[in-house]
């Protein structure tokens, strides 16, 4: 049987535009949210109401989709190959690492408003109703015999803040790093186990009952006491906390190959909308719009902060000195 070669070249093309059309069809419509552990939640909620946004907008149906995790080893995973259109973290060396590397731009803090980070929130105390111990105050976590949960600080960003809150906290009271050094080894010698996430923590605290407090993120403490009732937790704010903001940035070494670049600047641009931002409120994180802000100030008291670069030097100090292979944290993981 003679092959006509004229035909089967004509096929061979069309099969081919229709497979690099429904690749770019496919590209252009899906986004991978890369997150942070207790960030669930809020974009369970940000996700379809951006669809639907977009939907109305363009008459286009889009589908985000979203992975959650230990800030810093989901920053890892993407730094290994996983494809993420963005990254939502909640520190900012998770993001800054990947920009060193050129997946995302250098400039990644310019492109979106306060320094590309729609949200903050600040770390606070957990504890059992009726706050049994009577913590009040970070120098209660110190006590001999209390048992504190947290998320390591290796692997998790809320492990971090909690850490760095602890150490800028005994910085103000003892007025040295030597006197910090030595109340935050105190400090984690009254931690059992360092789960990988800040989730992780909170299963530890809430459902396997272990520990008298637990240290996490306001938006997650606010959480378990709504869902699993005011009668089992209550929230306890110490006299100084840390700033938390929350960055995010377009990881542009996968949008650029996929035709993903703008669909993923419109998604990140929705989280600063006023649509965008009374649904982070709602989902107890502090929104940047203060008239938002202003709306929900009821769930939001008043506390004392301080960010990384007010107090600590910058991430990149903190990184060098608490948190390298060989510094500060490891050295009190040791002498514990």
């Amino acid at each position: 049987m003679k092959i006509n070669k004229s035909i089967f070249k004509k096929v061979a093309i069309a099969t081919s535009f229709g497979l690099a059309l429904t690749n770019s069809v496919w590209a252009a419509d899906s986004l991978l949210n890369v997150s942070y552990d207790v960030s669930r939640e809020l974009y369970k909620s940000i996700n379809p109401a951006f669809e639907t946004f977009i939907q109305k907008q363009q008459n286009r149906k889009v589908t985000i989709n979203q992975s959650h995790g230990g800030s810093s080893k989901q920053a890892m995973a993407v730094a290994a190959g996983l494809e993420a259109d963005v990254i939502t973290m909640n520190q900012s060396p998770d993001i800054q690492m990947l920009a060193d590397k050129g997946l995302i731009a250098a400039n990644w803090q310019e492109q979106f408003p306060h320094n590309a980070t729609p949200y903050s929130t600040t770390t606070v105390f957990l504890v059992r109703k009726g706050n049994p111990e009577n913590i009040q105050d970070w120098s209660d976590l110190t006590r001999s015999g209390l048992e504190v949960i947290v998320p390591n600080p290796k692997t998790s960003g809320n492990g971090r803040y909690t850490y760095l809150a602890a150490w800028g906290y005994a910085l103000e009271t003892t007025g040295s790093e030597q006197g910090a050094k030595d109340f935050v080894t105190k400090l984690f010698a009254n931690v059992p186990v360092l789960d990988g996430g800040g989730r992780g923590a909170t299963t530890t605290f809430t459902q396997r009952d272990v520990g008298d407090v637990l240290v996490t993120f306001e938006n997650e403490a606010i959480l378990i006491a709504g869902e699993l009732g005011k009668d089992k937790f209550d929230v306890v704010y110490p006299s100084l906390s840390i700033d938390a903001s929350a960055p995010v940035a377009i990881i542009k070494s996968v949008t650029e190959k996929r035709g993903t670049t703008e669909l993923a600047r419109e998604y990140l641009n929705f989280l600063y909308s006023e649509q965008g931002q009374e649904i982070i409120a709602k989902q107890n994180f502090r929104p940047r719009n203060q008239t938002v802000l202003a709306n929900f100030q009821h769930q939001y008291p008043t506390i004392k902060t301080f960010t990384v670069e007010e107090k600590l030097g910058g991430w990149a100090a903190v990184k060098a000195q608490h948190f390298a292979d060989g510094a500060l944290f490891d050295q009190i993981m040791v002498n514990r």
